[in-house]
């Protein structure tokens, strides 16, 4: 699910809003996918979730 938030490009505070959380820990959550996944930075979670389907282009 913050996968396919931040593939949306939203920010921790509007990932935190969605999901009812606070900023800081949609952070963590976003960090936790960074570790999982490889991923360097938040460009490249944005990659995996498109490629895994997660987002298309235009949502």
């Amino acid at each position: 699910e913050v996968l396919a938030l931040v593939g949306r490009g939203l920010s921790n505070q509007e990932i935190g809003a969605e999901l009812f959380l606070s900023p800081a820990t949609a952070r963590t959550h976003v960090s936790h996918a960074m570790a999982k996944l490889g991923a360097r930075d938040r460009a490249q979670l944005v990659v995996i979730a498109y490629r895994t389907g997660l987002v298309s282009p235009g949502e």
